[in-house]
């Protein structure tokens, strides 16, 4: 087949008819189904909530089925008078046996597509190098890809790597760990060579995919026009968004499994999804082949390069914030604990001369009790005002941020009215506010969720008891 890539073979073909998109509401379905309907195809969804996806602006325009794509019957009901099938339905999570549950929902699929007719199917699946060690989770995508290629029904396996657009998860990894780490140490696979694609482009190949002719069942390799290391796409995303260089330091061993744990601490990327992100980058991902622009022609304007992907997925988005929080967080709580300490004095003749109650902890207890807490304050308060920030729920973060430096304020003032002021009574009345403001400090990092949300009990009770402490010493010593 000889075609120029501006004038596809089958531009001329039948008329769009009824598209099944499945995954509708993840990132790359949500975007799909808008360009589909504005090609003039009839889309329907399978969705296990109707309600979330008329939340969609496409919502009202699309017929939807509710049901479960690990159900045949659901399957079935979704897929009777579809011409083509779109597949976007991955495991990301690690639970299970994820290469056996993938293979069985990609194997019902197929088949209930024989079985109703279904002219295509149409899978997007990882870019990878042939004969390689794959990482389970990349060789569980090229596999479902397989279960489709074998299937009566003619299909068009996609390949892609780094998806570049505001909330694919691929970007969201890349785009953090630039903004928040100006010095990091990365594995030397961060070194190997990727393509990666703007999602505008990535879409532009999918809707293609599903007027390919009848005899084409095949996978296809689709990226950018650009061939680039890891590393070099962070030193372009750094110098596209005003970053200033990033350093990286390259360690000779850094297995996926502590990558991921990495990412999944400095990212609001979790670890579970993190974890095949990163397992795919071991590999060198680049095309192989670009038979597709043959098939459907490149986008109008060619395909989009790095920089500009980058520019349009941040376009519109908030700025990210963590770095700024790690370093006004920690140097708030270094200060608290460091003025704290300089004005304690528990070897002073007045602080001997006190009645002190016989419950007391010894003087060792304190610094071994306060050094844990001040560390959880500064981690739990770092994380809580990420989350925050990273969901948009900007004045949950403000409030946050009021409530921290207040509690620190008073967690010092406490140290200086006892210790220098030597008023045992006023002491035992800010030693009550500290508390209730360390309780209100824990419950706001509870409603924020996250691993976080119970971490800062242990400092509520603590200083609650410091509060009943402080109250004896004060009625001991009028």
């Amino acid at each position: 087949m000889t075609t120029s890539a501006d004038t596809p073979p089958f531009a001329t073909g039948s008329e769009p008819g009824t598209a099944l998109v499945t995954g509708a509401t993840g990132y790359i379905g949500g975007l799909l189904v808008p360009r589909l309907l504005d090609e003039g195809w009839t889309v329907r969804v399978l969705s296990r909530s109707e309600a979330r996806v008329r939340e969609h602006d496409w919502g009202a325009r699309v017929d939807v089925v509710e049901g479960d794509v690990g159900e045949v019957q659901d399957v079935r009901r979704a897929l009777d008078g579809v011409d083509v099938a779109y597949y976007l339905v991955h495991s990301m999570d690690g639970g299970g046996d994820l290469a056996r549950r993938d293979r069985r929902l990609a194997e019902g699929f197929a088949g209930a597509a024989a079985v109703a007719g279904v002219d295509r199917i149409v899978y997007l699946g990882g870019l990878h190098p042939e004969g390689a060690d794959l990482s389970v989770h990349l060789a569980s995508r090229v596999e479902v890809g397989e279960v489709f290629l074998e299937s009566p029904v003619p299909a068009a396996v996609l390949q892609a790597a780094v998806v570049l657009g505001d909330g694919s998860v691929s970007f969201d990894m890349l785009r953090y760990l630039t903004e928040r780490l100006p010095v990091m140490i990365a594995p030397k696979w961060l070194r190997n060579r990727i393509q990666p694609i703007a999602v505008d482009d990535a879409l532009h190949y999918l809707v293609g995919a599903a007027r390919l002719p009848a005899e084409v069942n095949r996978s296809f390799d689709i990226g950018g026009p650009e061939v680039l290391t890891y590393e070099q796409m962070i030193q372009r995303f750094a110098a596209v968004t005003g970053l200033r260089r990033r350093v990286v330091l390259g360690v000779p061993v850094l297995t996926p499994w502590l990558a991921s744990h990495w990412v999944g601490l400095v990212t609001p990327v979790p670890e579970d999804v993190a974890k095949p992100l990163v397992g795919s980058l071991v590999h060198e991902v680049v095309r192989r082949e670009h038979d597709l622009d043959e098939l459907v022609g490149l986008p109008d304007g060619g395909l989009v390069g790095f920089d500009d992907a980058v520019r349009r997925a941040m376009r519109g988005t908030r700025p990210d914030h963590a770095l700024r929080d790690v370093l006004t967080v920690t140097a708030a709580t270094v200060a608290s604990a460091g003025l704290g300490t300089l004005a304690t004095q528990p070897d002073s003749r007045w602080y001997r001369s006190l009645d002190l109650p016989s419950w007391q902890p010894p003087k060792l207890a304190f610094p071994l009790v306060w050094t844990p807490l001040y560390l959880d304050i500064a981690a739990t308060s770092i994380a809580t005002l990420t989350r925050l920030e990273d969901e948009g729920r900007i004045e949950e973060a403000a409030q946050y941020r009021r409530a921290l430096w207040t509690n620190l304020v008073l967690n010092t003032g406490w140290s200086v009215v006892f210790w220098r002021v030597r008023r045992p009574a006023l002491a035992a009345g800010e030693a009550v506010v500290l508390a209730a403001s360390s309780a209100d400090l824990a419950r706001r990092a509870g409603a924020a969720g996250g691993r976080a949300r119970w971490a800062l009990l242990p400092y509520a009770a603590w200083t609650a008891f410091a509060a009943v402490l402080s109250t004896a010493i004060a009625r001991r010593n009028r």
